[in-house]
């Protein structure tokens, strides 16, 4: 669906958008491949993309052997989204005072390209125009050309996205701005073809246009741009009218956020509204948790509608082409409403946030298949995107060429599969998988007009589960688990297969905050899957591996960040890791996600060093980004002058906000220690809710995790569970599993070896109640276990089962 195209906007109506509603951010590859919104600012730059086939404009050259033509500054660079244009004939430079400098020096507007590595527009525009001479020598000749990744610097990318959202409504990747030499936007939009379609100009005429502009309207451009800047400066950093929420507000948000959600459930094919669909694991998280409150307040039937919800929408996801079936993990939307042709790129926040609702569905409903999801998703990331060294890397491309030799890339090559091809793999197992798998001659992209508009994927399979297990087994006279064993051999034939095609790029930058998101994972899946019936085993791409393993895998992607991204000296963070730290400091993200990640390691048997990083962490994180006068957290330490907004972020996306998870990470940090930090802790927490009230009110679904946040501050009492005993004992490690085996999102797990002085000491200083309880069952013979809330604890218990049914009341 096309945008209409709009006129120039006056100040005033500019003024009346700022002022007058929340910016939020779309999620990474918020437009489809097959759906491109394009805007300018001004009406003699209006421009309109039209649907381009990306089967016509195939993603990326074709890697020579041959020394390249081109070489210019971004080959310096270690981000690899910029050197893939390190050899485009465009005189790129990275963001910087040298480019700075060269704009104001020549007099120049600066064009400013955003994207990332595995983004598959940003490929084509790079095919279309930056690897052309002719697009090079217009943008070389009247204009300073800078490239950012957006993984690197989140924070300029918020600045320049923000100002094409406000003005335009939409926006997404690859991002392209106009801006003055001092870094004002002009005008911007995202993808543009090259040529004049439709009557429409393209990039090229867009550059003609400009430089014109430029040097005939100059003052208009800058004053107009600079005021931009002004109000979005102004609507993006709110402050709190008071100290807290409205009592109403903060135990009513959930509920709002949650009929919200259900009006665009999706009851054929699950998910929460319409083509494209995202996998929203903040929406999953907040109809899960209303639903447990629901329970709570004894409205079963309500409670159980918001669950069936979801677990319907999980399997529907598990069994969609959005899976990748044959080497698990997940890609990064559906482009139809069934779950089944997926724009193919993978990223790392998806995996851990994927990973950690299918531990949730495994734990309330105890179902395997839920399990599998899970195991599926945390192999897929050891098996290839994990370090070494143990940092967790950042993507892989949708992209990749269909054979050694050929000229460009094909997005979903690696992925896809043809008839003949199955026949030839599987051989007589071919028309069982086949039949599983809704594999046709003609090709399967047929369940949805917007599976394959452009008949891309002509003749080509991607691999969707549409039948019951059980009814195909049967179907072929097999038992259940003889079929699914010899679907997990199929499986692992066309795994061995892939595996000979050309692989799609991988972004092997190590994101802290993308890192925490998946440590949280590992973590919790350690405990949560010791709960799986004994014997089970699954089937390829699982690996069977220990549950324990996972915690293992964690800690050491924690400890990556600790060596290479944190300075013991001043206690912070750097943003991420390739070849060498980046320039970049870190955001409020990295803080925020690494600290949660970091509770979970401690919450599931990891040692103390980790929960006390985590409170290092946390004060850090007050120090730099805290907004101490008006409450919540900006983005960025605002001691960079290049970027011209410092934003308190609320939107939870495709990522969760720095803010919602903060305001999470303090509830959990106040129910551990005591006293005046603990106190602390929470009037931070309730300001920052406070600042987005307004949100919370009027546009609850923007803001799902928040929505929990307010609920969990408004519990008069969270769950403490304090376990004693040592820490080599195999009976904590079972008292552990069963205190992460009834989902409970209020609760939090302590555990404390009374014979390690550190661990004493450490409790005396931050929590003497904790201390106490450990001297107290000190003698005992057995590992303890007490249940705390409203200022009580239960009588002690001393087994896990034990344990089990006394948090199961």
């Amino acid at each position: 669906m096309l945008m209409k195209s709009r006129h120039l906007l006056s100040s005033s109506s500019i003024l009346h958008r700022f002022t007058s509603r929340s910016i939020t951010t779309l999620s990474l590859s918020s437009l489809p491949r097959r759906r491109i919104i394009v805007r300018t600012n001004r009406a003699s730059f209006q421009i309109l993309s039209r649907p381009v086939s990306s089967g016509k404009v195939l993603a990326m050259a074709s890697t020579s052997s041959t020394s390249p033509k081109h070489t210019n500054r971004l080959a310096a660079e270690h981000s690899p989204y910029l050197l893939q244009h390190a050899h485009n004939p465009v005189d790129w430079y990275p963001w910087g005072e040298e480019a700075f400098e060269e704009a104001k020096k020549r007099d120049v507007p600066i064009f400013l390209s955003i994207g990332y590595s595995t983004c598959h527009w940003c490929h084509v525009m790079e095919v279309e125009s930056f690897e052309s001479e002719e697009v090079a020598k217009l943008l070389n000749d009247s204009f300073v050309s800078i490239k950012v990744d957006r993984e690197e610097r989140p924070d300029v990318d918020k600045v320049y996205m923000s100002f094409v959202q406000a003005l335009y409504g939409g926006g997404g990747w690859p991002l392209s701005v106009f801006l003055s030499p001092d870094l004002k936007p002009l005008m911007g939009g995202t993808y543009f073809p090259p040529n004049d379609n439709y009557g429409r100009p393209g990039f090229k005429t867009l550059l003609k246009k400009v430089k014109d502009a430029w040097d005939t309207k100059r003052d208009v451009l800058v004053k107009s741009g600079t005021y931009a800047i002004e109000e979005l400066s102004k609507a993006l950093s709110a402050t709190a009218g008071n100290d807290k929420l409205p009592d109403g507000l903060s135990r009513t948000a959930v509920t709002i956020c949650a009929k919200q959600l259900s009006r665009s459930y999706d009851s054929r094919y699950g998910g929460f509204g319409s083509a494209p669909k995202f996998p929203r694991p903040v929406e999953i998280q907040l109809m899960l948790y209303h639903s447990k409150k629901l329970k709570e307040a004894g409205k079963t039937s309500e409670a159980d509608e918001d669950q069936s919800m979801v677990l319907f929408s999980l399997q529907g996801m598990a069994n969609g082409g959005m899976h990748d079936h044959v080497g698990g993990g997940f890609h990064r939307y559906s482009v139809d409403e069934c779950w089944h042709v997926p724009h193919f790129e993978k990223m790392l926040y998806d995996q851990g946030q994927l990973a950690n609702v299918y531990l949730d569905g495994f734990i309330i409903t105890k179902d395997v298949m839920y399990s599998y999801v899970a195991r599926d998703i945390l192999d897929y990331l050891r098996r290839d995107m994990i370090a070494p060294e143990g940092g967790i890397f950042s993507a892989e491309d949708a992209d990749s060429f269909e054979f050694e030799g050929a000229k460009r890339k094909k997005e979903g090559a690696f992925y896809i599969w043809t008839n003949d091809e199955i026949d030839e793999v599987l051989g007589e197992n071919a028309d069982l998988f086949k039949e599983h798998y809704y594999v046709k001659k003609s090709g399967n992209c047929d369940l949805s007009s917007k599976s394959d508009p452009h008949s891309e994927f002509a003749g080509k399979n991607v691999l969707i589960e549409r039948n019951e297990l059980s009814a195909m087994a049967s179907k072929f006279s097999l038992s259940v688990e003889k079929y699914q064993e010899i679907l997990g051999e199929c499986r692992r034939k066309l795994f061995d297969v892939r595996l000979k095609r050309p692989k799609p790029h991988l972004d092997d930058k190590v994101i802290v905050s993308w890192n925490g998101l998946v440590i949280s994972a590992l973590a919790r899946a350690s405990k949560i899957l010791k709960a799986e019936p004994e014997g089970t085993k699954y089937c390829f791409p699982v690996v069977n591996s220990q549950p324990e393993e996972y915690i293992d895998v964690a800690e050491k992607a924690a400890l990556f960040i600790r060596r290479n991204l944190y300075d013991e000296q001043s206690h912070r963070l750097q943003h991420s890791y390739r070849q060498g730290p980046s320039k970049a400091p870190a955001f409020l993200d990295d803080y925020a996600f690494l600290i949660s990640g970091l509770l979970d390691i401690y919450e599931n048997g990891g040692g103390m060093n980790w929960l006390k990083w985590a409170i290092e962490l946390q004060e850090t994180q007050d120090e730099l980004y805290l907004d101490r006068e008006g409450g919540a957290y900006f983005n960025t330490e605002g001691q960079d002058p290049s970027v011209l907004l410092r934003v308190k972020e609320d939107h939870d996306g495709a990522e969760p906000s720095g803010n919602s998870v903060s305001a999470i990470n303090l509830v959990r940090l106040a129910s551990i220690v005591a006293g005046e930090k603990a106190n602390s802790y929470l009037t931070t927490a309730q300001r920052l809710l406070a600042v987005f009230e307004l949100r919370l009110k009027e546009l609850a679904v923007a803001v799902p995790l928040m929505c929990c946040a307010a609920d969990m501050i408004s519990v008069p009492s969270r769950k403490q569970v304090v376990l004693v005993g040592s820490k080599s004992s195999e009976e904590l490690n079972n008292m552990l599993c069963a205190a992460h085996s009834v989902y409970d999102p209020n609760k939090t797990v302590i555990h404390i070896d009374p014979w390690s002085s550190d661990e004493m000491e450490f409790w005396e200083e931050c929590n003497s109640n904790v201390a106490e309880m450990a001297k107290r069952n000190r003698n005992s013979e057995k590992v303890v276990a007490l249940v705390c809330q409203h200022f009580t604890c239960s009588p002690p218990v001393f087994d896990s089962s034990s344990l089990t049914r006394l948090l199961s009341k």
